[in-house]
């Protein structure tokens, strides 16, 4: 299995903070989103290639981020920067369309764990995984009752089995409390229908509405997390998750002094 980490976004809505740095390595308590995330997607014991998709304007930094843990703590697998290339906000590829591109560029043919990078995720990404594994490709969804918010997000509805039966980007009048929340797992076998979406000229940019077109074309279940989950995309979301996260960090015990054993003379 791979996984490819998107971060290619100029995220012109959390300016000043993101003109001279990318949203994904923003610290949320301390610890860059992204490093969240790969952590927990390394949780996945088939994961064996990490891909972070940036452009041009963000390269060095996502790879001197890189280079830094390969120092610190070296992750258990390869972690590749891929440069799309694109240097402002109007030429970008579009989620969509980097997702193609890094699979162009690195020949993918396994199973695809996609994370947008400013997702801050509360739960283990290998129970998201075992439900892949049970059921095909699958869309993390998330219950959002009670929020005025879900208009704002791709709403999905599912039947009995948990199969997607209807996905809306962005609806005025949703339909259900489920949204999807940027995480994805595709079986390699529907790989070819992204070329498909993208030569009907399909919207390369919101993930959301390749999705809306996918469902329609194979199986895609929906996975429920009930775990916390914080979508960074503006400097109150940003401020928010951070005090929480720091919080966090403060009540963490401190680590254990590891033992040495006295060497016999």
């Amino acid at each position: 299995m791979k996984v490819l980490l998107l971060g290619a976004g100029y995220a012109t809505r959390l300016y000043p903070l993101t003109r001279d740095k990318p949203k994904p390595l923003l610290p949320v308590g301390g610890i860059p989103i992204l490093e969240r995330i790969l952590d927990n997607a390394l949780g996945i014991p088939a994961v064996d290639h990490v891909y972070i998709v940036t452009n041009r304007k963000f390269a060095d930094h996502y790879q001197a981020w890189v280079d830094r843990l390969q120092a610190e703590r070296p992750p258990r697998v390869p972690v590749e920067v891929i440069d799309d290339g694109t240097l402002t906000p109007e030429t970008r590829l579009g989620a969509i369309g980097d997702m193609k591109y890094v699979m162009n560029a690195a020949k993918i043919k396994d199973d695809l764990l996609v994370i947008a990078g400013d997702n801050l995720l509360g739960f283990d990404l290998r129970e998201f995984a075992a439900f892949f594994a049970k059921h095909g490709s699958c869309v993390c969804l998330k219950d959002m009752a009670g929020s005025d918010l879900i208009s704002r997000y791709s709403v999905v509805t599912l039947d009995a089995a948990r199969k997607i039966v209807e996905f809306e980007e962005k609806p005025p009048a949703p339909k259900t409390s489920l949204i999807s929340i940027g995480v994805y797992l595709f079986h390699r076998k529907i790989h070819r229908l992204l070329d498909k979406y993208l030569k009907e000229r399909g919207n390369p940019d919101a993930p959301g509405y390749y999705i809306q077109w996918l469902h329609r074309q194979t199986d895609l279940h929906g996975f429920v997390t009930t775990g916390d989950w914080y979508d960074i995309g503006d400097i109150d979301s940003y401020n928010e998750a951070n005090e929480v996260y720091e919080r966090r960090e403060q009540k963490k015990p401190a680590p254990k002094k590891r033992r040495v054993a006295a060497r016999k003379k």
